[in-house]
């Protein structure tokens, strides 16, 4: 297990790349605002899924291979830049109308959920970047170096729950009170669209 002098700057340092601007932050974002708070929280808790696996990949080891495979690493971004444009298609044609009332909101659903499982599942970045960073805060005179890095695994998703979470509590709140008006509405979902085209195209031009 790893200290506690180790995890909690630990989790101070995943906190602060947590409110750094990238793509699953700015989803979250997106999302709230679009569809409402719960579906936000419902889209982390899919992000968190993600990492879950992610990390479970850096513990066993597999993420090495994956990170020196070409075919892989691009098979994975490629995925995800079809994702990220079909969700872009979906916003640029969603409806414009009158919001309904509180609690009668779009139901979460686990469709919800599992945009977030496949929005960072098919970003190979994501288990690169564990592999170069978990490892850093792992003490092999410890012991357990599988079980040290499923520990701080599950502090990073524990992070990402309460930054992610606030982001989708603040976006869903305030996108609700501007999107009472059609003309917002609309913008927001060509900004969404925009931006989803946007991190396709920075995902599929990713190298490793």
């Amino acid at each position: 297990m790893p200290s506690l002098d180790t995890l909690l700057p630990f989790l101070g340092i995943a906190i602060l790349l947590g409110l750094a601007p990238g793509p699953d932050n700015i989803f979250v974002l997106l999302q709230s605002a679009m569809h409402g708070t719960r579906a936000g929280l419902t889209v982390v808790l899919g992000l968190c899924t993600g990492l879950l696996v992610h990390t479970a990949v850096v513990a066993v080891g597999l993420a090495a291979l994956l990170a020196a495979s070409v075919v892989a690493f691009t098979v994975l971004k490629i995925a995800g830049a079809l994702y990220l444009i079909y969700l872009a298609w979906q916003a640029f044609r969603a409806p414009v109308g009158e919001l309904p009332k509180a609690g009668e909101g779009v139901k979460p659903g686990k469709h919800m959920y599992w945009r977030g499982v496949v929005m960072n599942l098919t970003n190979p970045k994501v288990v690169i970047f564990f592999l170069a960073f978990l490892p850093q805060f792992v003490t092999p005179e410890r012991g357990h170096v599988a079980l040290q890095l499923m520990v701080l695994g599950f502090v990073f998703i524990l992070a990402t729950l309460l930054v992610f979470g606030a982001i989708a509590w603040f976006s869903g709140v305030f996108g609700r009170i501007l999107m009472r008006s059609a003309r917002v509405q609309r913008a927001v979902n060509w900004f969404a669209g925009t931006v989803f085209l946007a991190l396709a195209g920075r995902l599929a031009l990713s190298q490793r």
